[in-house]
Parts: structure tokens; sequence; C-alpha cells
């Protein structure tokens, strides 16, 4: 193999610009941007919003246009990841990445576009959410399955409460606009308490996995990678998902639920706040003590997520719970989360540009 040759493919591997190498979670990158754009419009910041929200969609629309290419030249690739406990789970990134440009276009007042997001997140869920159990745990070849457990197993729970934030966010907008059906916002109503109590058993099925994992086989300094931020993050958007439930009118089931909902966003909240200065210290021990390289990846994205969506969590806790302490930790945690962003971005760009110039 020449020269040139290796480059292109050490760029699509990197990068994912070849359908033939594309990684299921490449949707990650719109759930980071999408998420901070979210931030950045509770803090009233609209032009900084607006701008990483069409960064989002642009990031969306290239990586599904790569993704059907994907599924219709390499069935037999799909075929393989789906069946693999170590990737499977990355496709999930395509409920999350769909249903935050849906809370996104909800912010918006774009209620009919989110609403067709919302379809189609809910129904990217119906699809993966029961056939990938099948296809990476029971359908898999690696024996045994735990051997394969990583940290994006928990976007599976990520995704579950993607669904319930969307669902709270349209029940508390639809009175506000003409497009009012008591009976759909009944259903959102049901949908984002189902949702959130799905994504939180999810949650502990998939931590109580990695536990078996770490303790089970080895466990060393490369495979704690960006993704195990997702711990964090997956706590971050249960606080969302319950807040904007908590915001949501009156009706039975939520008054049912309210108390639960509320108790249990306000300690997810702490434990997920607990959890920050243990994922910087794994960090630390991961480049600092053991010398991994600190390179471009494009799991990085899934370390951006989380930040980020602590930030918008700490934001609507505190104000749906009427804690200004928290919220006021949301506003200022936000600027980190646009930092980490940003650095992010610009080493994706700066490393793309470098991998151009060495073919």
């Amino acid at each position: 193999m020449s020269t040139a040759d290796r480059n292109l493919t050490g760029l699509h591997r990197r990068w994912g610009l070849s359908p033939s190498t594309l990684a299921p979670g490449c949707f990650a990158s719109v759930m980071a941007t999408g998420i901070v754009s979210i931030g950045a419009e509770l803090k009233e910041l609209h032009s900084l919003s607006v701008g990483l929200f069409w960064i989002a969609v642009a990031l969306y629309v290239f990586f599904t246009v790569l993704t059907v290419v994907r599924i219709l030249r390499y069935p037999e690739a799909v075929r393989a990841d789906l069946h693999d406990p170590s990737r499977a789970f990355g496709f999930f990134t395509a409920v999350a990445g769909t249903n935050v440009l849906a809370t996104g276009l909800v912010g918006f007042g774009l209620i009919p576009l989110a609403l067709a997001f919302f379809a189609l997140g809910g129904l990217l869920w119906l699809v993966l959410g029961y056939g990938i159990p099948f296809t990476a745990i029971l359908g898999s070849s690696t024996r045994p399955v735990s051997a394969g457990v990583n940290g994006t197993w928990l976007v599976w729970a990520v995704a579950a409460q993607s669904v319930a934030v969307v669902a709270a966010s349209l029940g508390i907008e639809l009175p506000n606009t003409a497009y009012l059906e008591p009976g759909l916002v009944a259903f959102l109503a049901l949908a984002a308490v189902v949702m959130w109590a799905v994504g939180l058993a999810l949650y502990v099925v998939c931590v109580i996995a990695i536990g078996v994992r770490v303790l089970r086989h080895r466990f060393g300094p490369k495979d704690l990678d960006a993704p195990y931020w997702v711990t964090m993050g997956a706590l971050a958007i249960t606080i969302v998902a319950g807040s904007r439930i908590l915001d949501l009118g009156d009706a039975p089931l939520l008054e049912a639920t309210r108390v639960l909902v509320g108790a249990s966003s306000a300690l997810l909240w702490a434990i997920a706040t607990w959890l920050v200065p243990a994922l910087v210290a794994a960090g630390a021990w991961r480049h600092a003590v053991h010398r991994v390289p600190m390179t471009y990846s494009a799991g990085l994205w899934s370390m951006v997520f989380p930040v980020g969506m602590y930030a918008v969590a700490s934001i609507y806790l505190g104000r749906s719970d009427h804690v200004p302490a928290i919220e006021w930790i949301g506003l200022h945690w936000y600027w980190i989360a646009l930092t980490v962003w940003a650095i992010v971005f610009v080493t994706m760009v700066t490393s793309f540009v470098r991998t151009l110039r060495s073919r």
C-alpha cells in the first residue's frame, strides 16, 4: 500500500469520511453541539445559540447522508457493528442527536418542525431501543458479552431520556401556541413520564454492566476513554427530563409522580456533581500518570455532551426547584462547556487540515 493510500485509510478511519468506516456513534458531535446551543439560549445568548444550532444541523445532515449510504452500500459492515457489543450502542447517538435538535427547535418556537423531529426520534428509539439489545447482546459472537461493555452503553439511557425531554418540552409549549390539542398534550405528558422512568432503569442496568466489565476483565488507562463521561451526562439529561416534567401542567399522572420526579432530580444532580471531579481525576490518571497521548478522536464529543448537559441540567433544575445556587452553577459552568466544545471543535478542524496536508 502506498503512503497516499495509507494516509487516506487513516483519514477515513479517524474522521468517518467514508461510509465504509463510519462509526456508529458519529452523531455524538450533533448531540454536543446541540446541547451547547440550548445552553446558550438559556443564557439569552441568542446569536450564539443560532450559530451553534446551524453547525449541529450541518453535522446532522452530513452524518445522516453517510449513514444512509453505508446502510445501502455496506450492509455487512452495519450488521457487524450491530452484533458488536463494544460498538452497537453508539447507534443510539442518532436518537439523541435527533431529539437534541428537536429540543432546540422547541426553544426557537418552531413547533411543527419540532414535532416532526420528535416523531422521527421516537421512531428511531422504537427500532433501536428494542433491536440493539437483541443484536448486541443475544446475537453477539463475543463471549463473554461483558468484555465488550464500555461507556457507549450509557447512550442507551441518554436516548430514552432525550425522548422524555422533547415530549415534556413540547407539552409545556403547545398550550401557548395555535397547535394546542388536549389529547396530544396528555400523550406527551404520559410519554415524558414513561421515558423518564425507562431511561432511569436503563442507566442502572448499564452502570451494573460497566461494573461487571471493570471487575471481571482487564481495565487499563487506555480503556478509560472519553465516552465514560456519559456516566455523568446520562444523569444530567435525566435531571433535564425531570425538570421539564415538573414544569408541565396539571394532569393525574403528573400529580402521582411529581414528588418522585422532583426528589429524584435533586438527588441525581448531587450524584452528577460528585462525579465531575472523579471523571477529571480519571482523565489525569489516564493522560498525566500513564502518558496516554491526548490526540483528537471522534470519541471526544462524548465528553463534550455531558459537560454541556450538566450546565443545562443545573439551569433547568435551579429554575424549576427555585434554587438560585444551582442555577448559578449552571450559568457559570456553561462557559466551561463552551470552552471545551471550542477546544474539541478547533482540534478537530486542525487535525483534519493536518491529515489532509500529510497525504
